[in-house]
């Protein structure tokens, strides 16, 4: 009968400290920075467990840098919640690496490599209710909080609202002004139409609901509502389910 012989490990941080050589907390940010891997494979954790017989590789181009803070752009699908009620999957159950979407203009080595520790801390800025697509933001910067929550009454969203029924006489001029919310008066509003069954709405500071008191209020049922921009930030062309890094040249 023969028994399989447990080879001895040791931490990760202290064999590519001894490998290289350079200090234990250098080769800890440099695994923490997600460029070293072990036989192939990339290790983010510093007190990984690693054996003599195994291949630890430090990649090309590695850092000491500090890791810049991430922010996310996710294409919610209907039914995926963020951050209204309870009901549906978390956003964050999207942020899956095998669903990045790299656009076009954007050099795959430029886009930021995916870690794991870029979903954590992360904050959702503006709610969008589940039922509803489009446009997410999380985010671990808190320049792009401090833009898009604490001074998110001066950011401009839009959104286009698919509707069905009859509109109410003069029932655009009231959506762009003459409707309350809340027993309040709503602020002026563009809103126009852009076919036979959808709606267009530019806005700052939606709260959740807004949209289909709204169209209630002039005659119309809200079929569908999409978030199309936030901001300078637009969708584009990211698909449903997928979601990209804010380059270092994009802002709000």
């Amino acid at each position: 009968m023969t028994s399989s012989i447990e080879l001895p490990t040791i931490r990760l941080a202290k064999r590519l400290s001894e490998d290289l050589p350079c200090s234990r907390r250098e080769a800890e940010l440099y695994i923490e920075g997600g460029w070293v891997t072990v036989d192939g494979e990339l290790v983010e954790e510093a007190g990984a467990r690693v054996t003599d017989k195994q291949q630890v590789v430090l990649l090309p181009n590695a850092t000491l840098d500090e890791m810049p803070p991430v922010t996310i752009l996710l294409h919610k699908p209907a039914g995926i919640n963020a951050g209204v009620g309870s009901d549906g999957k978390p956003a964050l159950s999207c942020l899956k690496p095998e669903q990045i979407y790299v656009p076009e203009n954007v050099q795959e080595s430029a886009a930021t490599r995916f870690l794991k520790r870029h979903l954590i801390g992360l904050k959702l800025t503006n709610p969008l209710e589940t039922m509803a697509s489009g446009l997410v933001v999380m985010t671990q910067d808190f320049r792009v909080v401090r833009k898009l929550v604490d001074d998110a009454r001066l950011v401009e969203q839009e959104f286009v609202v698919e509707v069905s029924g009859q509109i109410a006489p003069n029932g655009l001029a009231l959506l762009n002004h003459g409707l309350n919310f809340n027993g309040k008066p709503l602020s002026p509003i563009k809103v126009s139409w852009q076919n036979e069954t959808r709606l267009r709405f530019a806005l700052k500071d939606p709260k959740p609901g807004l949209l289909a008191h709204m169209c209630e209020q002039v005659g119309l049922q809200v079929v569908a509502i999409k978030r199309l921009r936030i901001g300078r930030m637009s969708m584009g062309a990211l698909p449903v389910g997928q979601w990209r890094y804010l380059q270092g040249y994009e802002r709000f």
